[in-house]
């Protein structure tokens, strides 16, 4: 069996080299019934890790002809959102990369096992690579990544079949072991541990067995509610400044994208669209006035898979403030009327 591991500038290293060393030691106590290799998708023979901008040396380009598991780590930078290093940034870039593509490609192979680590599974669910499946990511990552149409679980590991993923950082560990339990056999993954002194944390969730009775279901997180405005909100008349067509501007971390918002009324409410380039037209959802502030919710598919929630200020001609996922950080939102 092959684990290809797969780097990019910016991941974290423990992320991959925690497995990479698991898969060496089962390798080693197998008699060679498991094989690591690290490879990228850059054109490349090595790529730059975080933190510390450490080089690692990479093999060539993943190849799913010969691959069993193709393993994706996360990223490590600063938590500035505005730092050109920023990990919001790296995560954004590599979404709107190659990997979420590779991704889809490796779980539409019989006999191929998709492993996530840490960050590495909202990158895949932000791209748009793990819909409808059951997974986990950094806890700090898990209300954009319950955006991202994954079925969020919280757990340490979760294993979906031909999809496992695993928390943050250190979980890495867990994970491996558990592909080692799972493939090669649980004799090899007990001497890995016993080299290693080191045993797993935390139960392997799975999708089976019964439901368990009196506790909250793990397998699901609250969808971010818009805030309630006690005894504020305005059902506006029809000539509210609000409506009309908006050319706005949104700073995300891959850059500003420019996006019509069209604002209209209906009934006693308010309906709205998000136009941007050839795309679909995008329906927005509770559109909420209240004073000079202006809210509304948006499912965004590209560049990338969230859910987006805006707070604005209406001044005159002008709408500014920003757009919010989960725990993502706030992008700048700002624009002006068009005819």
């Amino acid at each position: 069996m092959l684990v290809q591991i797969v780097l990019f500038d910016g991941f974290d290293l423990l992320d991959a080299i925690a497995p990479y060393e698991v898969f060496s030691a089962a390798d080693m106590l197998s008699g060679g019934k498991i094989k690591v290799e690290l490879v990228t998708l850059q054109s490349c023979d090595q790529v730059i890790s975080a933190p510390g901008d450490l080089p690692i040396a990479v093999k060539g380009a993943p190849d799913l002809g010969r691959a069993d598991f193709l393993l994706v780590p996360g990223a490590a930078g600063s938590v500035e959102p505005e730092a050109e290093d920023s990990l919001l940034t790296i995560v954004a870039r590599e979404a709107a990369g190659g990997l979420p593509e590779l991704a889809k490609q490796a779980l539409s192979r019989e006999g191929c096992t998709l492993v996530t680590v840490c960050g590495g599974s909202l990158i895949l669910g932000m791209g748009g690579a793990l819909d409808g499946r059951h997974a986990v990511t950094h806890h700090m990552g898990m209300p954009a990544f319950a955006a991202t149409g994954v079925i969020p679980v919280q757990a340490r590991v979760v294993d979906d079949g031909d999809l496992i993923s695993c928390g943050g950082v250190t979980s890495g560990l867990d994970a491996a072991l558990h592909v080692v339990d799972r493939f090669v056999g649980p004799r090899i993954a007990h001497a890995v541990e016993t080299l290693f002194e080191y045993e797993r944390r935390g139960a392997v969730w799975r999708a089976c067995g019964p439901d368990p009775v009196g506790l909250p279901e793990q397998h699901s997180l609250p969808e971010e509610q818009a805030p309630v405005l006690a005894g504020n909100d305005e059902t506006p008349q029809s000539d509210h400044p609000l409506f009309g067509t908006w050319q706005m501007k949104v700073h995300s971390p891959i850059g500003v994208q420019d996006v019509k918002f069209v604002f209209a009324p209906a009934g006693d409410g308010i309906t709205g669209q998000a136009l941007r380039g050839e795309d679909a037209p995008i329906d927005l959802t509770d559109v909420t006035i209240s004073g000079s502030r202006v809210m509304w919710s948006q499912k965004v598919e590209k560049p990338l898979k969230l859910n987006l929630r805006f707070d604005t200020q209406l001044n005159g001609d002008t709408l500014v403030g920003a757009a919010k996922a989960g725990m993502l950080p706030k992008s700048k939102v700002e624009g002006v009327r068009i005819p």
